[in-house]
């Protein structure tokens, strides 16, 4: 496994470093850092300061997930899920959570509100060409992959 040293930057009362919850976790708990609790109505989302800016190295992205459990339990999810962070941006980390669930929910202060995830990237070249390589799907999306869709 492959080992990053990432800078962080606390930058709001709250704010922590990020912890991963087990040996083989992919991702690092991000926690809310905010001072009281704050209610997301059913169909609404609020974006969330987490209180930590970090210094991404430059080839790699921080990825913003949702977690399974307030996906699974409360229908909350990461909005833009998942969100990059560019290894240039060093403002402070902020989750836009929504809820999909028909409670209203309470995003408590200090609470693991998303993960973490950091990922290589690749640079591309674009090259404007006439015509690209046949392939038997051809130009067929949305459920073109699946059998008897013509």
């Amino acid at each position: 496994m492959t080992k990053l040293r990432i800078k962080v930057k606390i930058v709001r009362d709250g704010g922590r470093l990020p912890v991963a919850a087990t040996s083989g976790s992919s991702g690092v708990d991000l926690h809310a850092a905010i001072k009281e609790p704050l209610i997301i109505e059913p169909g609404g989302f609020s974006t969330i300061p987490t209180g930590i800016a970090v210094e991404i190295p430059y080839g790699f992205e921080g990825q913003v997930r949702g977690r399974s459990g307030l996906a699974s339990k409360h229908g909350i999810g990461v909005l833009n899920a998942p969100g990059t962070i560019d290894s240039d941006y060093r403002g402070e980390i902020m989750v836009v959570l929504f809820n999909f669930g028909r409670s209203p929910f309470v995003v408590e202060p200090g609470m693991r509100i998303a993960q973490l995830v950091f990922a290589p990237v690749v640079s591309v070249e674009f090259l404007q060409v006439e015509n690209l390589s046949e392939t038997a799907r051809g130009e067929r999306g949305f459920g073109g992959s699946d059998t008897g869709i013509p």
